[in-house]
């Protein structure tokens, strides 16, 4: 691994958030004690607890006890490595049970590992340590696979995960989703007239500017081909949508990028927007009706949002 990727990998270390779930508060006591110095910690006593938590804000890593009330350890594993935005989260069991069959019941759940109680603070430190930075580099691998090489901005294929992750989470939470898409007007003229090399240069720069434009974490663009880029905007309205759409559109006018084939005398965006409100059809096709709509605005004059 680069120095880069290593920096980064002790950065994500340095920020770690870890779940602790056990129903027991001497247990979570103790926890806190030998990792509360060194992690951001959070706490839940049940497993459905511990499943609102890692769908709301989800953690590095788990480090869950196995007999509990209603909801066991084992149960809770299973369902997270079952529910996809979140089976990627490594779940470390602490527990009492020692016999050969609980321990192996415990990996068939989906944990990476496993620890008898009483724990002792310099084991599970090293193994906590040890954990995450397997899952921060594979993270950061995942994320490599999933940009785009030219633009920088994520992949097509990071795309449709992302817009399948969050249209679940818009109907769990009956939020609004919105998409738009985004289109370079006359781009091939564009690269006829100025060139493939000076064409890609401004290619970045136009999904630089949208990127930039995105003011929420949540809020991703992603390359979805030729000169193409689709922005997800979670627990975004239409109005709100609309706004995005059209700061877009302003802040790449702003760029200034001169394209004297374009009727606009500069490079300029065509956007096309769609948007499932609270609690409507979530089996919406998105892209389908933000394909349609802009269309409709570069077949209307383009340099426009629909």
């Amino acid at each position: 691994m680069n120095q880069a990727a290593t920096t980064l990998t002790k950065v994500s270390l340095e920020n770690a958030r870890i779940l602790v779930v056990d129903d027991q508060p001497i247990n979570i006591q103790v926890i806190n004690q030998m990792l509360g110095d060194c992690y951001h910690l959070r706490f839940a006593k049940s497993g459905q607890a511990a499943l609102d938590i890692c769908l709301s804000d989800p953690p590095d890593l788990i480090l869950m006890d196995v007999v509990m009330p209603e909801l066991d350890g084992l149960t809770t594993c299973k369902i997270i490595k079952n529910t996809p935005e979140i089976s990627d989260i490594p779940v470390v069991f602490i527990t009492s049970l020692q016999k050969s069959e609980e321990e192996n019941a415990c990996w068939q759940a989906g944990g990476i590992d496993y620890m008898v109680k009483p724990v002792n603070p310099l084991p599970l430190r090293n193994r906590v340590n040890a954990h995450l930075t397997l899952k921060f580099q594979a993270d950061l691998l995942k994320k490599l696979a999933y940009l785009d090489g030219l633009t920088s901005v994520y992949n097509r294929r990071y795309l449709n995960d992302y817009l399948t992750q969050q249209t679940a989470q818009a109907k769990r939470s009956n939020q609004p989703l919105s998409l738009l898409m985004v289109d370079i007007d006359y781009f091939k003229q564009f690269n006829d007239e100025y060139g493939h090399l000076f064409a890609d240069d401004q290619l970045k720069q136009t999904a630089l500017s949208i990127k930039r434009t995105l003011q929420r974490p949540t809020d991703i663009v992603a390359r979805f081909g030729g000169e193409e880029f689709v922005c997800v905007l979670p627990n975004t309205g239409k109005l709100g949508a609309r706004h995005v759409a059209e700061s877009i559109m302003q802040n790449i006018a702003a760029l200034k990028i001169t394209h004297k084939l374009s009727p606009h005398q500069s490079l300029t965006v065509s956007i096309g927007t769609a948007t499932i409100e609270a609690k409507q059809d979530y089996g919406t096709d998105l892209i389908a009706i933000a394909d349609k709509h802009l269309y409709k605005a570069k077949q209307t004059g383009r340099n426009k949002a629909i």
